[in-house]
């Protein structure tokens, strides 16, 4: 769950994902979907990948991206 502080802000946030949980550089409100480009409230990710340090608006979009590359690892679901 994200503190007070990391979803103050406005506009875009800057984030560091990792294994389970994620790291706000930057407050904002939201994050983009590598894929689809739609904006992500920070209260609502759920998928990320932490090697390619990417967020995905849902299951759909981390399949897409999965099939863009060989390497079908790295996303996790928090």
């Amino acid at each position: 769950m994200l503190g007070r502080f990391e979803r103050g802000g406005s506009g875009e946030a800057v984030v560091e994902y990792g294994d389970s949980n994620l790291r706000v550089v930057k407050p904002g409100r939201f994050v983009r979907c590598a894929v689809t480009g739609v904006e992500i409230p920070l209260d609502a990710l759920r998928y990320w990948s932490v090697e390619r340090q990417e967020a995905y608006a849902d299951p759909d979009a981390v399949m897409v991206r999965l099939r863009q590359s060989p390497q079908h690892q790295g996303s996790k679901t928090a």
